[in-house]
């Protein structure tokens, strides 16, 4: 733990505990952890709702955990749909959820219970994807978002001697079966794993040296984006002249599309060594015009994001947050075709313009924060902030051990 702080003097920690044995474990030691340092721990439990006793198993892990002195908060998962990409849609809902709750019990810091196995099975999917350097050196053992620091602290440990800890205290945990479901690529890496000779693999030590890589290129990347580059809050960017790294043009373009993921730096290696005119990933290189010499990367209109409600916390596009107030009744979308009204006051080009959030009580244009425009009697002290689920350049990649 002490590694991956800052810490505030009272450290407050979320948990997220599925109530199997590694996240219990997770659970146990943060409890620890917190009395020594005067601090709090919350543990989160999430009921899914994808097998008929995930119920059940969730309030028996909630009793659990009040029984090991642990404060528990039970959150329920509804309303997500069956079809294709399940899993991945219930971890991208379970994450959601989570954070959702660390906010509201002002928590920046929420613990995951990811171990060395975990850590050797997505290191074996990504070979077989094909991943280089980033996806080689696994998953961080922190990583920052807007709103929260997502810590695994067990990513060097072997999930036997996490086991082993519960039984000697004799604190049971629940088995769940889907982790055995051969279907899934993650459970048959798990099979094809012997788990017990982790140390004796290799597998440690090669993340390790990838990690030290990602680490020391995202360093490097995050120090040519601060030389060359101008983030602006209207969600677009300023690039100097000249060629840029592909890993910096890839962060760059993830940060001005929101999306969640960036584009392979291959893919764009091309464009990074002579930057034209071209669009890539839901952005858009245009010449910087009167901002000067150098480009513009602004957001492709026609990738944008349907428009959300305009309510307090909404994200729309995956790039824009809207915080302090919202617009009971409006929604937030693009400005589009209304920019033609602000092209004489602002200096701003047209394919910045039609690429703002905009407020509307239906058709009707109630607001245009970044140009300071309100019209009506519906006004709020609600901010829109540029707030990419990514920045270009965050805390670089940590290692697990």
């Amino acid at each position: 733990m002490d590694r991956l702080g800052p810490f505030e003097p009272r450290p407050a920690l979320a948990v997220a505990v599925s109530g199997g044995a590694d996240s219990t474990a997770l659970a146990l030691l943060t409890r620890d952890w917190v009395r020594a340092h005067d601090g709090s721990v919350l543990a989160l439990v999430v009921d899914h709702g994808l097998r008929p006793a995930s119920g059940t198993e969730a309030e028996l892990t909630v009793d659990r955990l009040h029984r090991l002195g642990i404060p528990a908060r039970l959150l329920t998962m509804s309303n997500l749909p069956r079809g294709t990409a399940l899993a991945e849609r219930a971890r991208i809902a379970r994450y959601g959820i989570l954070a959702a709750a660390c906010s509201r019990a002002g928590i920046l810091h929420l613990l995951l219970g990811h171990h060395l196995g975990d850590q050797a099975e997505t290191l074996a999917m990504r070979v077989l994807r094909g991943s280089q350097t980033a996806g080689l050196a696994g998953m961080a053992a922190l990583r920052e978002t807007p709103r929260l620091r997502l810590l695994r602290p067990l990513l060097g440990t072997d999930p036997h001697d996490l086991r082993r800890l519960l039984s000697e205290q004799g604190i049971a945990w629940v088995e769940d079966p889907s982790n055995q479901n051969l279907l899934t690529m993650r459970a048959r890496m798990r099979q094809g794993l012997a788990a017990g000779r982790l140390a004796e693999t290799g597998i440690r030590q090669a993340l390790i040296q990838a990690g030290r890589l990602r680490h020391h290129q995202e360093a490097a990347t995050a120090v040519e984006l601060a030389a060359r580059v101008t983030i602006r809050p209207e969600g677009f960017a300023i690039l100097s002249p000249g060629r840029i790294g592909p890993g910096a043009l890839s962060a760059l373009i993830q940060t001005i599309s929101g999306a969640p993921y960036p584009p392979h730096p291959d893919s764009v290696a091309d464009l990074a060594a002579e930057p034209r005119p071209a669009t890539v990933g839901g952005v858009r290189l245009l010449a910087a015009g009167r901002f000067g010499a150098g480009w513009l990367l602004i957001r492709e209109e026609a990738a944008i994001g349907a428009p959300v409600p305009a309510t307090d916390g909404a994200i729309w596009d995956g790039r824009f947050r809207l915080t302090g107030g919202g617009f009971p009744g409006a929604t937030i979308g693009k400005l589009g075709g209304d920019a033609a009204r602000f092209r004489r006051t602002s200096n701003l080009p047209s394919a910045v313009l039609r690429t703002l959030p905009a407020v509307r009580f239906g058709e009707i244009l109630a607001s245009v924060p970044h140009l300071r425009y309100e019209d009506g009697p519906n006004k709020t002290a609600a901010t829109v902030l540029f707030s990419p689920s990514r920045p270009a350049a965050s805390a670089c990649f940590v290692t697990a051990t």
